[in-house]
């Protein structure tokens, strides 16, 4: 205990006595620690970031009904939600289709939920607003506005419509409360509550299709998609794979980015830490020799070398594993709006890579201090 207290205190002042020198080596190594420790949380964080920006561009997971059946139950639904459990839910918004006779004409109709269709797709255009829940309002498509007014499409909003569920149906009036554009086919549709058409076609509970919006990638959202097919009757779910191959390509191309850097950082404070320790040699070869001819072996000059390598790493990484902490929070909050956890898993592993790489950095110069010839060097040669 008394020889290792010994060594680390000889380590710790033969630092010091090179202010200089040896602070230059801890800003690199620190600034190494950092790049590594942000990159890191970042490569950690990111895809998890990523994932929910990306759910304004949609539902990543559709649920149709299996078969020959045009429907299913929205019991089932309840089963599916259960199964999401653990994964982080925007929304899920299920769908009803069925043709309306909407003022005389046939128009292919959507019930949804549209608190859960706000979730899912945040990217719908409303001019007007959504329908309020019990009540007798419909949304209806940019293109099909234009059919229904007589004038300007925008005029229809606030207006009563006709709809039945076709010849010798009852006749009920609807009020126009919106209209949605969102470059897709739904501005061809009209839109109402999902309670209200399931009850004018007569289906209680029944459900075309359903989109989900799971914050999930790649394997994960596999992994749900089969649990689902496994566990759930009457539902066929299907990844949507324009959204998913689009995560998957963004989110694989910037952890290669990540990776490269961190192993650029890594070699430029390997290089950084090898010259300065170089120049230490040289500055204490008088030091070493001067030891040596006082009978210290050459595994006690790299003891005390590889020592004081190691120790600045220690420092270095435990300053650059809390400043690159920071940096990644202040991406996450700039970029995504929101704060990250603090993880020490992180933090060991850059103090760790710290130590290593010090250590690497100071082999060469540690080989050159074993070469010294004390009687050379002594001679002042």
């Amino acid at each position: 205990m008394n020889r290792l207290k010994f060594f680390l205190r000889m380590i710790f002042y033969s630092l010091l006595r090179r202010r200089l020198r040896m602070l230059v080596a801890l800003i690199a190594v620190a600034v190494g620690a950092t790049i590594i420790s942000g990159m890191v949380t970042v490569y950690r964080e990111v895809p998890q970031q990523l994932g929910r920006e990306f759910r304004a561009y949609g539902a990543n997971l559709l649920l149709i009904p299996s078969g020959e059946n045009s429907t299913f139950d929205g019991k089932n639904l309840e089963e599916v939600e259960k199964i999401l459990q653990g994964n982080e839910v925007v929304g899920v918004a299920p769908f009803l289709y069925e043709r309306l006779e909407i003022n005389k004409q046939y128009i292919l109709t959507g019930g949804t939920d549209f608190e859960q269709l706000q979730k899912v797709s945040p990217y719908w255009q409303i001019n007007g607003r959504y329908p309020a829940k019990n009540e007798r309002e419909v949304l209806v498509g940019a293109e099909l506005a234009k059919i229904l007014s007589p004038y300007e499409p925008v005029e229809i909003i606030g207006n009563e419509i006709k709809i039945s569920s076709g010849e010798g149906s009852a006749v009920k009036n609807y009020t126009v409360v919106g209209i949605v554009s969102t470059g897709g086919k739904e501005e061809e549709f009209a839109f109402m509550n999902l309670e209200d058409l399931q009850s004018l076609v007569e289906k209680p509970d029944k459900i075309s299709i359903a989109q989900v919006s799971v914050v999930a990638e790649g394997d994960n959202l596999k992994l749900i998609e089969e649990k689902i097919s496994a566990e759930v009757d009457g539902i066929q779910p299907q990844t949507v794979q324009q959204i998913a191959n689009s995560e998957f390509s963004v989110l694989s191309k910037l952890q290669v980015l990540v990776l490269l850097v961190t192993v650029i950082v890594l070699i430029l404070t390997l290089i950084c830490v090898t010259t300065t320790m170089m120049a230490v040699v040289t500055e204490r070869r008088k030091e070493i020799g001067l030891k040596k001819a006082l009978g210290a072996a050459n595994e006690n000059i790299v003891r005390e070398f590889l020592g004081e390598g190691c120790l600045l790493g220690f420092f270095g990484g435990l300053l650059g594993s809390g400043l690159g902490y920071l940096f990644a929070e202040s991406v996450s909050v700039q970029v995504f709006g929101r704060g990250i956890f603090f993880s020490a898993s992180i933090s060991l592993l850059s103090i760790v890579l710290s130590i290593l790489v010090t250590g690497v950095a100071s082999l060469i110069p540690v080989r050159i201090a074993t070469a010294v010839d004390p009687a050379i060097v002594l001679r002042g040669e």
